[in-house]
């Protein structure tokens, strides 16, 4: 009986969330996707003699870096100024647990719906880096310059692209792009301090490798030392 109320559950949730909050179409997938993980996790608890099922390692990865992008862009984007958008929330807890692949789904519908969404575009990004690893692929690229594009203003996707630039190695670009965010910034921006302590960090780390240069380009930056806002 309890299996029918747990399903009936799910499906209300399911079709609450895509006809009465309008699901973007593309990320139907992820918000059923997440909604299985959730009857999953019961089923986990209330059954615990059965064996597990482990996940994959593309759709469940390490959380740490999910949790890093997520809590720095809030910080960017303001003290005490939420996102408004709900996808971006819902994206943000998948990250937040390591489903890269499943927030990117729901990022990518409501993306669809809202082309100019630079904080979907961000959030998009963030997960394409936090899925290949703190690497900079080319669609998180393509994702941090259409965040750019949609708010020119915004410190948020210069502030993740330089990232994911140092963390590849292209510290140079990296660097580039951070000093002309921090001339741009306002005197009284709160995230102003952070980045000027990001840029003295890349300095510190580009001056203690060796002077030749593919030496220093190829190692990169460890992403746990990139704290980023505070």
């Amino acid at each position: 009986m309890t299996w029918i109320f747990v399903a009936l559950l799910a499906i209300l949730a399911f079709l609450a969330i895509c006809f009465l909050f309008k699901a973007p179409k593309g990320g139907r997938e992820a918000v059923a996707a997440a909604l299985m993980l959730g009857v999953a996790g019961y089923a986990a608890q209330g059954r615990p003699s059965e064996a597990g099922a482990p996940k994959p390692a593309s759709e469940a990865q390490n959380p740490e870096m999910g949790q890093f992008f997520v809590e720095a862009r809030g910080r960017l984007r303001g003290e005490g100024i939420p996102t408004t958008n709900h996808w971006v929330i819902i994206s943000d807890g998948l990250a937040r647990n390591g489903h890269y692949l499943d927030a990117a789904q729901l990022l990518r519908g409501a993306i669809e719906d809202d082309p100019k969404d630079s904080e979907a575009w961000v959030a998009l990004g963030n997960v394409l880096v936090a899925h290949a690893e703190g690497v900079l692929t080319a669609p998180a690229l393509y994702a941090y310059r259409r965040a750019g594009e949609a708010d020119p203003k915004a410190p948020a996707p210069p502030f993740f692209l330089g990232l994911g630039m140092a963390q590849s190695g292209r510290l140079e670009e990296a660097r580039a792009i951070w000093a002309g965010l921090l001339e741009r910034a306002p005197k009284d921006a709160d995230w102003r301090g952070a980045l000027e302590q990001q840029l003295q960090r890349l300095d510190a780390f580009v001056a203690s490798q060796s002077p030749a240069p593919e030496t220093a380009g190829s190692e990169g930056i460890n992403p746990s030392s990139m704290t980023g806002p505070r």
